[in-house]
């Protein structure tokens, strides 16, 4: 696996001579778009109003997702790319686990509980594609490996199932409201 993981690396990785142009693309995105996420979900809760409440679960299945992801990633000790000389880190970032990507389960939980309800999945779309794109920048810029943001990917659709799951519950749970006489 770590041979897979490895060569994914080099593949996709910056590596020592990275293209200026995508990596600064690149390291834009690894560390912006956490912040355009943030905003596309305020944006959301702005614009679906019912959905409050939703969204708010969403959100907080995202923070118990970056809580777990921590608590692996400090478990499993797994090196970044950087730390075994792969390649430089193209962003400041501190030398800790790196399995899973805090920032894929983080963003993908969010992404895909957008996705699991049906109001809100064009919201969920560009969410997604944020959370892919954030995946391939920590990659690109030497922080992550790939497998580093599928394990992240995982873990969010774990962490996404417990929103949806609960909405099909509550739903069961309401019975009609018998009308009353005028």
């Amino acid at each position: 696996m770590n041979l897979l993981n490895h060569q994914l690396f080099q593949w996709i990785g910056a590596g020592f001579s990275p293209n200026a142009a995508l990596l600064w693309l690149a390291t834009q995105l690894a560390v912006g778009t956490s912040w355009m996420m943030a905003g596309a979900v305020a944006f959301a809760a702005w614009r679906r109003p019912a959905d409050r409440p939703y969204i708010l679960a969403a959100c907080l299945m995202a923070v118990c997702a970056g809580m777990l992801a921590h608590e692996i990633a400090a478990t499993l000790k797994h090196p970044r790319p950087f730390m075994i000389g792969l390649s430089p880190p193209w962003i400041a970032h501190g030398g800790r686990g790196s399995l899973p990507s805090t920032h894929a389960s983080v963003m993908f939980t969010v992404a895909l509980c957008f996705l699991y309800r049906p109001q809100l999945r064009v919201f969920g779309a560009i969410l997604a594609a944020l959370a892919l794109l954030t995946g391939w920048a920590r990659v690109y810029v030497g922080v992550h490996f790939p497998l580093d943001v599928a394990a992240g990917l995982l873990l969010g659709a774990t962490m996404a199932a417990g929103p949806a799951l609960a909405s099909q519950w509550l739903k069961r749970l309401q019975v009609p409201r018998p009308t009353l006489p005028a």
